[in-house]
């Protein structure tokens, strides 16, 4: 599992994983805890954590977000 803290654009972050195909992992919303929302994910989680962090980066509004992208 890995667990994204982020205060803004809590939607948007659960729609681009959810979503995401790439193939190399899946993301599925589990929970949210306060700004932190919790992924079950495919692989390992802290490759996992690293690829949700580029996926969140390389969105028009996330280059400017403030975010932690972690393994839990």
């Amino acid at each position: 599992m890995i667990s994204i803290a982020s205060a803004m654009q809590q939607t948007e972050i659960q729609n681009l994983l959810n979503e995401y195909n790439g193939g190399d992992f899946t993301y599925t919303f589990k929970e949210k805890q306060g700004i932190k929302m919790i992924f079950e994910v495919t692989g390992d989680p802290t490759e996992a954590a690293a690829a949700a962090k580029k996926l969140i980066k390389a969105q028009p509004w996330g280059s400017v977000l403030y975010f932690q992208a972690a393994a839990i």
